[in-house]
């Protein structure tokens, strides 16, 4: 069996992220989302909220499963089985932050990274940009999935 990671925080998932993993889906027999649980980074969501959004958002594919991770994602990777870590790439400045982790991890445990272009469309959607325009009362909804969206209203009203 061919099984992958999609690894991100996904703070929060974004139809850039559905992108990816759902084309991921159609490369590999299994996909697990993980998303780490590091509680000492400073997150929106927290690690069970960020789950639930992913399990929700993924459900659509019967091959892609969620899982929370923390350590090192290669390490994650050896204890499930999987031999590749999927990611997107948005343009070049993304390229040049993961290509050296791809190769670390290559270097540590033999986990191939595979680039997956991302559609123009989602050139722009990051979930740092998401929160930001949210943040100011500018509507994301059409970059995250709807249930994404209400969380992320509801969260940005709880602090107000």
């Amino acid at each position: 069996m061919r099984r992958a990671v999609c690894p991100g925080s996904f703070d929060p998932v974004t139809n850039g992220h559905l992108d990816i993993i759902g084309r991921a889906a159609g490369l590999f027999d299994e996909v697990v989302v993980a998303t780490g649980v590091n509680v000492s980074k400073s997150r929106l969501f927290d690690p069970e909220e960020r789950l639930e959004m992913l399990r929700e958002a993924v459900a659509p594919w019967s091959n892609v499963t969620v899982a929370g991770f923390s350590g090192l994602i290669v390490d994650f990777c050896r204890d499930i089985g999987a031999g590749a870590i999927v990611k997107g790439l948005r343009g070049a400045t993304d390229y040049e932050y993961e290509l050296p982790m791809a190769q670390m991890n290559r270097h540590l445990t033999g986990v191939e990274t595979v680039f997956l272009p991302g559609a123009v469309g989602n050139a722009f959607v990051s979930s740092s940009l998401i929160k930001e325009v949210a943040t100011l009362g500018g509507d994301v909804s059409a970059l995250v999935p709807a249930p994404v969206a209400a969380r992320l209203a509801e969260k940005l009203a709880d602090r107000a």
